[in-house]
């Protein structure tokens, strides 16, 4: 059984994943007592034909039951010996962004008084992070985008790596997401990528732009290369997603031009078979379409 295991700080975003994970068919519970854990993977395995339980539970683990807490890391190595595959992601923000939200949503933090609470949680939650396989710092994330990129982590199974090609500005920070970082903040900025895509998309002037420049077109085929290396280990390694991030200064330009031609170049030639499942995004390009619109209405 797949078993994933949300945890982090309150405000974070934890309640926002499980839902995502709902609709992906996970069967989710939240602030389950860790040591009810293996009973819950028996009893969903011994559901009877033709409705078994389900292969996947999402589970949310939270601060509150702290006597609970220190027993995970030997539940875990339990049902990692009993042959069931276990995750652990961990959400967090800065302090000021959590003290933000619960201010906005005039909730009261379950640990007590804010800032110290925030302090209190993530003593807490420390050795919990230690054991996480993937930490998501959730403050440049809206709820839409949170839930995207759960779809995009958890939502392939079944052999098929999801490879996510990501855009972004290293002005706004580095995406706690990626698995791989590339920097193209030393390429040449000729043009106006919003401008050509209002135009009529990406296809004619922005793959002219990749491949006029040597250092572009070294780029992509550097990145690429690394792809057709990594990318069949990864599925071997049992992983079903990666994510690859290329950045410039704001995340509007040379890195756009530049994920959109390698999605281009990896969708007619795949890095790995099974064909990866190609996702693109374009972090702070689709932020700043999406302010735009809303100060025209």
């Amino acid at each position: 059984m797949e078993i994933l295991v949300v945890t982090g700080l309150s405000g974070a975003g934890k309640s926002t994943c499980l839902r995502a994970l709902e609709d992906l068919g996970y069967y989710c519970i939240d602030n389950l007592p860790v040591p009810m854990l293996p009973a819950l993977v028996e009893t969903k395995l011994a559901s009877p034909a033709p409705h078994p339980g389900p292969t996947r539970l999402a589970i949310g683990i939270d601060a509150r039951a702290e006597e609970h807490l220190h027993a995970f890391a030997e539940v875990r190595e339990q049902l990692l010996a009993e042959g069931h595959t276990i995750e652990v992601l961990f959400l967090e923000a800065p302090d000021p962004t959590i003290v933000r939200r619960f201010s906005e949503t005039r909730r009261r933090h379950p640990m007590g008084e804010l800032p110290e609470a925030i302090r209190l949680e993530r003593a807490r939650l420390r050795e919990l992070r230690a054991l996480a396989d993937a930490v998501i710092d959730s403050e440049n994330s809206s709820s839409r985008q949170l839930r995207r990129l759960v779809r995009d982590r958890y939502g392939t199974r079944g052999g098929a790596l999801h490879l996510v090609l990501m855009s972004f500005g290293f002005k706004n920070g580095l995406p706690s997401e990626a698995d791989l970082v590339f920097d193209a903040r030393f390429l040449q900025n000729p043009f106006d990528v919003p401008q050509l895509r209002a135009k009529g998309g990406f296809d004619g002037p922005v793959r002219d732009y990749v491949l006029s420049q040597d250092d572009a077109r070294e780029v992509l085929e550097r990145v690429e290369s690394w792809l057709r290396f990594q990318a069949p280990r990864t599925i071997h390694e049992g992983r079903s997603y990666l994510t690859v991030a290329l950045g410039c200064t704001g995340g509007q330009h040379r890195s756009v031009a530049l994920t959109e031609e390698l999605h281009r170049r990896l969708a007619s030639e795949p890095v790995a078979e099974p064909a990866p499942v190609l996702t693109v995004r374009h972090r702070d390009l689709e932020q700043a379409l999406a302010d735009t619109a809303h100060l025209a209405c």
